[in-house]
């Protein structure tokens, strides 16, 4: 299996290197976003101190690790999976001695190490010197562990997601629809603390949170949601059995739905 992540991994790494330019508009996305973030919270914070119990700093250091993290675990196998589903191009995958859930992670591992220096060290420089945003984590040990377990729950949610197209074969608009609620229940838009706590109850049973809220907390070196304060190690190992949780899921979604698959399309 390390011998199939490492292959898939390096040829999917040269495949996207021949269109880094494609990869390389990315870098104009996250910093115009975090300046529209910043615009925004610079109003807000002109009248008052603090918002939620955080000052303007923090606030903008929140959204700049966020940013970080989305281009160290960005993720299409959703999209991917109900392409090939669709389309039947699926069976081929059916005869290969490797599951096709490892061959796709195996992927993502090769596009963002392509990822990771032609989009995420770009873009955490023009954050730091450019927007003064301290990116060094309160616990780098803790911080590239539970990044790591983000990496991993972002591929598994999305690769449920992309299952789905065994039964609706056009999985584009269920797609969209979690997307948006992923993103919401995850933090990216505003922190989970600044929803109702009843909400923020329901969404720490979730698997949302760990994808992006969990190890942007652990970046800065405390967490809290719903009335409940952990330290880093335990969210971390909290964040730890969701990955595992999650991956037992997908395997359940994998055993249900490939019953389903006609080769549509083939």
């Amino acid at each position: 299996m390390l011998r199939v992540l490492k292959s898939v991994a390096f040829v999917t790494y040269k495949e996207w290197a021949a269109y880094r330019s494609h990869m390389a508009v990315s870098l104009f996305v996250g910093p115009v976003l975090f300046l529209v973030q910043l615009l925004i919270w610079q109003a807000v914070f002109s009248s008052r101190d603090t918002v939620g119990g955080l000052n303007l700093t923090q606030m903008l250091t929140y959204y700049g690790i966020i940013t970080v993290i989305h281009y160290a675990i960005f993720d299409f196998a959703d999209w991917n999976l109900q392409m090939l589903i669709r389309t039947g191009k699926f069976l081929t995958f059916l005869l290969r001695p490797v599951s096709h859930r490892w061959f796709a992670l195996s992927q993502k591992a090769g596009h963002r190490l392509l990822g990771f220096w032609l989009e995420l060290v770009p873009v955490a420089l023009i954050l730091y010197f450019g927007f003064h945003i301290d990116l060094i984590p309160e616990y780098p040990v803790w911080a590239v562990i539970s990044v790591g377990l983000s990496f991993l729950m972002m591929f598994l949610v999305n690769y449920c997601i992309g299952l789905t197209a065994f039964w609706l074969t056009n999985a584009h608009g269920i797609r969209g629809m979690f997307h948006l609620l992923r993103d919401i229940s995850a933090g990216v838009f505003i922190p989970l603390t600044f929803l109702p706590e009843t909400m923020q109850k329901i969404l720490f049973v979730l698997p949302f949170q760990f994808i992006v809220y969990v190890p942007t907390r652990v970046f800065i070196g405390s967490y809290e949601l719903g009335g409940i304060t952990m330290s880093i190690p335990q969210i971390v190992a909290v964040q730890a059995a969701a990955v595992i949780v999650m991956w037992l899921v997908s395997e359940c979604l994998w055993r249900l739905g490939i019953r389903h698959f006609t080769g549509v399309g083939a």
